[in-house]
């Protein structure tokens, strides 16, 4: 399964993009905000996906995790994900992370687009959420660019390099105005 985007594309994760997921991970600008930490192997990348990719084949699905390529070359530039509630709440959680190197081009704005108009048209959901630590100014100005709104702060809620960090909530519903 894949979704294009004017520049991207996001594909399915294999166990053969384990090394570069491992590589994504171990960047200290990446590492920032993430909750997961520098992997210290590539075994504890391995166990990080292995539900993903599991998930795959599954009939009730709720998570997907995908590569993001860019179209013209499939160089691998990071990361994307959703998870849905599976319910009669019909919402879905996204997530991004790009290469430093790409930081600054406007990929994580249009990734973020992709996943609200994927979660949207291919998942009909009603609505698309996203957590942000409260300092990463850069993914907040990403959410606010593509119309979600911010609906609240969770105090304390992200373990993050072995300390406690705020979170905003941002959200989405179906038929916010938006144009894409």
């Amino acid at each position: 399964m894949a979704y294009k985007s004017k520049r991207l594309i996001i594909r399915e994760i294999t166990w053969n993009d384990v090394d570069v997921i491992h590589n994504l991970h171990s960047f200290p600008e990446v590492d920032e905000f993430n909750t997961i930490g520098v992997p210290t192997d590539i075994r504890e990348t391995e166990v990080l996906l292995k539900p993903y990719i599991e998930a795959q084949n599954t009939e009730a699905r709720k998570l997907y995790f995908w590569k993001i390529e860019l179209m013209v070359s499939q160089k691998f530039i990071g990361i994307a994900g959703m998870t849905l509630s599976l319910d009669k709440f019909k919402s879905g959680e996204i997530f991004y992370k790009l290469l430093p190197d790409q930081w600054g081009k406007g990929y994580a704005t249009e990734v973020a687009k992709l996943l609200v108009k994927t979660g949207f048209d291919k998942f009909h959901l009603h609505r698309v959420e996203a957590g942000v630590a409260t300092e990463n100014l850069r993914s907040i100005k990403v959410l606010e660019k593509i119309g979600m709104n911010r609906e609240g702060l969770h105090k304390k809620i992200l373990p993050v390099r072995g300390e406690w960090v705020d979170n905003y909530h941002y959200a989405i519903v179906e038929d916010d105005d938006r144009d894409y």
